[in-house]
């Protein structure tokens, strides 16, 4: 299975790469609009085909931090599930240059149970050491669902 690997700072972490529609530089120049009230990790939305995409701050969701604007930091579209379809969700990744193939069957429970980060998933021995599989369907908490993709009125 093919994952997009990136870094946390020190730590290597992967997603499944065939939910990513599509990966760009973060383009320091047209930096994400922000949504006042939102979660700090929230980093607003940008444009994407005319229509405003969600942004995730993966480092700062995980590690209470920015992204930092490196060359290296990518803006991944990926399709998130909601409420029994896809929606279209970018993520803010350091590091998020290379793709790795690991067979699923690898990954392994950590044996810690982190109910407030249920999108950390199981790990995997590879040449470099350890990486986990972050879950992009657990990311958001229902009440950030609800805030970034609210239903359409009957």
């Amino acid at each position: 299975m093919l994952f997009i690997l990136f870094t946390l700072d020190t730590e290597r972490y992967v997603i499944d790469a065939t939910q990513v529609e599509r990966m760009m530089p973060l383009d320091p120049h047209s930096p994400p609009k922000t949504i006042p009230g939102a979660p700090a990790w929230v980093a607003g939305v940008l444009e994407h085909d005319g229509a405003p995409v969600p942004v995730i701050d993966v480092p700062a969701l995980a590690l209470n931090r920015p992204a930092a604007p490196l060359m290296s930091t990518r803006v991944v579209l990926v399709r998130y599930p909601h409420a029994g379809r896809e929606r279209l969700l970018a993520l803010l990744l350091e590091g998020a240059t290379r793709t790795i193939r690991l067979d699923p069957a690898v990954f392994h429970a950590t044996g810690i149970d982190m109910p407030h980060a249920r999108y950390l998933g199981p790990v995997a021995s590879e040449a470099g050491g350890l990486v986990q599989w972050i879950r992009v369907d657990e990311l958001l908490p229902d009440d950030v669902k609800a805030l970034l993709f609210p239903e359409a009125p009957a």
